[in-house]
């Protein structure tokens, strides 16, 4: 295999980390303009309710109030398609009602109780099958289900194998509804000048979703927009789901001074974008020798308030089940539902960790009870590099879809089969492992382990542009925002490995309109390999800029020493491809011990291997897998987000009260890379963001199932949930 070219593989120091660690770094809510004023939101008391009236007489009367914004101030355009930027019909406790406009926040604060607000109480619904009822209140007027209809993606005949199959084993699986909570809440920044608008934010979309959708309901060209991210304090998905740019750049306008506004940590639990809960059935048919012959999924989403990308959480809950086994039979069916609790959203692998926690969980009783070793279970069925049996439906001069139904198409690259192998040597499976449920005492240890199949970063397009001084500086320009996840340094690392030039000459140049290329969404573990291989093109093309000039002769030193004018390269590049499957691919194993007397579950050590090409950067890489891994874990073990059924209040926005697990909780993370380059990445690299934490529900339920003979069904694993599980001597649903 030929050597990757310098920096390729290197772990080189993390871009703008000095800037963070020593506060130098400018969030949204650091920033100030001349003149600013702020703005604070007032909030719906009622989790169901229409608005017959808003008296703002005596909040505009307070002194230091500029402004106050009602549904009648503002556009008649939706943000989304069920989301106006204020609206008449309030649909969750915490809802937006109005803004205020004030000199300084203390002021704003005071003048929202000073708003007068007639309310007619609606009957409120809270849970997605009573939602679905055809007597329930309507939370949109077109009714509850997301889109009229079942979301349904399906392969051969599943209720023809299902009949005919030897066994056939089922179960229902629950994931609670929590917070991603970001250190950074939102915050937002609006200037205008004349017709021209500037927004500061934070945003994983400044080009994709935020400059487009403020063009449209501002009712201004985009042109006239320019959005910047300066830093993001931890994006995980949902940081662009919200009315708070469109309402900002509103206030200002209204104002004629720049508004910023910056949600409390209260206002980040209640009115951000959870993780919805879902309730999932899963059934799964074996032919005599054990092997599956149809695996069918239904799943019924609690998307909240606002469906913002629920639809896309809910197709991701099937991709696991759908693909990570070898049948020809295969059908997923989901539903996504209005209800008037806070609205859900993106977050950090979207369905796919709800999915494979069902999926893997039993797979792993069908194991024990098959009485087979699940590694050899596993090893024997998982989806092969040859991809799923059956005949290819796209048009082949079509992209394959990074989320595949179809059979007929192989893997671009697949190391699944490594993963596993690496991993269960690490953690010494074979010599290790007992018999599920055979230990005793009151402490009990087990080793159990999941698999992971997710999107590779395909199917976007990416755009960039490299220019090259006088002086051998080289800018790369390039719209997308790094998240928290490192893509500044891994694209630098890119761009100096493609021109042959020192990291240190690089200079980005992100996530800001009025400077950059249009850019695809930071989303779906997609900018490595879209945006990476955008700015590889950008950079060649300015290379052979330089070749050119220079006759072809000699290092970056003497290229960029004969420069005399500045040259530029740019490229957009088009992910995916038209004959191959690009995903990536895990392997996880836990090792845990079980309290059988007080329920409490103990980590005790964690093994991550992971397919995922070429790795760009190992110890950003590894960060990547053990952060995802810890974050996932404390999901697992401990976060919730709950809801009074009656009057729909969140009961714990707060980190006092949204409990948390933190470093101390869990051991090191042991991250194993495997596998070789994939040919359709750049430098052969494949998406990293997501797939460590797709895995690791299922690999602790399938830990404690070996220890105690009781696999956990449902999320988080309190020790309440355990014991009630011990108790009955079954799984807890």
């Amino acid at each position: 295999m030929p050597q990757p070219p310098h920096l390729i593989g290197e772990s080189v120091a993390r871009i703008g980390l000095d800037s963070k660690i020593s506060g130098a770094a400018r969030y949204t809510a650091d920033l100030k303009r001349p003149g600013m004023l702020h703005g604070r939101i007032l909030r719906s008391p009622h989790p169901h309710a229409r608005i017959g009236g808003i008296d703002v007489s005596r909040a505009l009367a307070l002194p230091g109030v500029h402004a106050v914004i009602t549904h009648a101030d503002v556009p008649d355009i939706r943000i989304n398609a069920d989301l106006l930027p204020l609206d008449q019909t309030v649909r969750f406790v915490g809802d937006e009602v109005a803004v205020v406009v004030a000199e300084r926040e203390s002021i704003a604060e005071d003048a929202l109780s000073l708003i007068d607000v007639d309310y007619e109480v609606l009957q409120p619904v809270f849970d997605a099958e009573a939602a679905l009822r055809p007597d329930a209140p309507r939370v949109h007027p077109d009714g509850n289900l997301i889109g009229g209809d079942a979301l349904v993606v399906s392969r051969g005949d599943v209720r023809t194998a299902l009949a005919g199959a030897a066994r056939a084993f089922s179960g229902h699986f629950h994931t609670q509804m929590h917070s991603p909570a970001g250190m950074e809440t939102r915050a937002a920044l609006a200037e205008w000048d004349g017709n021209t608008v500037t927004v500061w934010k934070t945003s994983r979309a400044v080009h994709a979703i935020d400059r487009r959708t403020l063009a449209r309901v501002l009712q201004i060209p985009e042109e006239s927009v320019r959005v910047v991210c300066t830093t993001m304090g931890g994006g995980f998905g949902a940081k662009d789901e919200s009315r708070l740019g469109v309402l900002t750049a509103i206030a200002a306008r209204q104002a004629g001074r720049p508004v910023r506004i910056e949600y409390s940590r209260s206002e980040e639990f209640t009115a951000g974008r959870n993780r919805q809960e879902v309730d999932i059935d899963l059934e799964i048919g074996v032919d005599a020798g054990g092997a599956p012959v149809a695996v069918e999924m239904r799943a019924v989403m609690n998307a909240g308030a606002y469906g913002a990308s629920g639809s896309g959480v809910t197709r991701r809950i099937g991709q696991g089940p759908i693909y990570l086994y070898t049948t020809a039979n295969a059908r997923f069916e989901g539903r996504t539902v209005y209800t008037n609790r806070p609205a859900g959203g993106s977050f950090r692998g979207l369905g796919a960790p709800l999915g494979h926690f069902a999926l893997e969980v039993l797979i792993d009783q069908i194991a024990h009870e098959l009485d087979s070793d699940p590694l050899d279970y596993r090893l024997a069925h998982h989806v092969t590099p040859a991809g799923q049996p059956g005949v290819r439906q796209t048009p082949r001069d079509e992209l394959v879809p990074d989320q595949p139904v179809e059979g007929g198409v192989p893997f671009s690259s697949n190391a699944l089969r490594e993963c596993i192998l690496q991993g269960a040597s690490r953690i010494g499976w074979r010599e290790r492992r007992r018999p599920s449920g055979s230990a005793s005492g009151p402490f009990r240890r087990g080793i159990g382990m999941a698999l992971g199949i997710y999107k590779g970063g395909g199917n976007m397009v990416g755009q960039a542009e490299v220019r090259v001084a006088p002086d051998g500086r080289v800018t790369v320009a390039i719209g997308n925002v790094d998240v928290g996840q490192g893509s500044e340094t891994v694209l630098a690392q890119i761009a100096a490995a493609t021109l042959g030039a020192p990291l240190d000459s690089i200079e980005m140049v992100m996530a800001d309109t009025g400077s950059t290329p249009a850019a695809h969404i930071t989303a779906g573990s997609t900018t490595t390999v879209t945006s990476g291989a955008a700015v590889k093109a950008a950079a060649e093309q300015a290379l052979r800029e330089l070749r050119e000039l220079s006759a072809g002769a000699g290092d970056w030193a003497s290229l960029a020493a004969g420069l005399s004018e500045e040259v530029a390269g740019h490229a957009s590049a088009q992910s995916g491809s038209t004959q191959y499957i690009l995903n990536s691919f895990a392997a996880h194993f836990a090792e845990v011990e079980v309290d059988v007397l007080t329920g409490r579950v103990r980590v005790l050590r964690y093994v991550a291997a992971h397919d995922s090409g070429r790795i760009i950067n190992p110890r950003m890489a590894e960060n990547q897998v053990s952060g995802g891994v810890l974050q996932f874990l404390s999901i697992a073990m401990r976060e919730e987000m709950f809801i009074d059924k009656q009057l729909g209040v969140t009961l714990n926005a707060s980190f006092l009260e949204h409990k948390f697990t933190s470093m101390v909780d869990f051991p090191a993370i042991e991250v194993l890379f495997c596998g070789q380059p994939d040919p359709l990445g750049p430098f052969g690299a494949k998406a990293l963001g997501e797939p460590p934490v797709v895995p690791v529900f299922a690999a602790v339920s399938n830990a404690v199932g070996n220890a105690t003979g009781v696999w956990l069904h449902e999320l988080p694993f309190t020790s309440a949930r355990v014991l009630a599980a011990l108790k009955t001597g079954a799984v807890s649903a």
